[in-house]
């Protein structure tokens, strides 16, 4: 599998430890959004190419894992949106973005 999804804050605070020794990339989707279902799509597409193997790839849920969804915004304090990526990189967070700004040559264009 390209990306694992979390449901869990036990899992959520594995990825965060995680995040201070290998790089994490978390993404969160919305199952109800057009907006959402367009960016998990280029996710898909970045991670079908040629992904950068040194990073984890993650998926949360926000409506079914809503409690993690909220947490990774409160630890990260960053502000909810869906979709929304974000890169984690010595356990802090280093890019993320939302909505339409999710494609595939801008996650390259980082992640690379």
């Amino acid at each position: 599998m390209k990306w694992r999804e979390i449901t869990t804050l036990e899992e959520w605070h594995e990825v965060f430890a995680e995040s201070k020794k290998r790089d994490q990339v978390i993404i969160k989707h919305s199952t109800t959004c057009p907006v959402s279902a367009n960016a998990l799509k280029e996710f898909d597409q970045y991670l079908d190419d040629a992904p950068n193997t040194n990073i984890d790839y993650i998926l949360v849920k926000v409506i079914e894992s809503r409690e993690v969804s909220n947490k990774i915004a409160e630890d990260l304090e960053l502000k909810h949106e869906s979709p929304q990526i974000i890169y984690l990189k010595e356990g802090a967070r280093y890019w993320n973005a939302s909505h339409w700004a999710i494609s595939k040559e801008h996650m390259k264009a980082v992640l690379e």
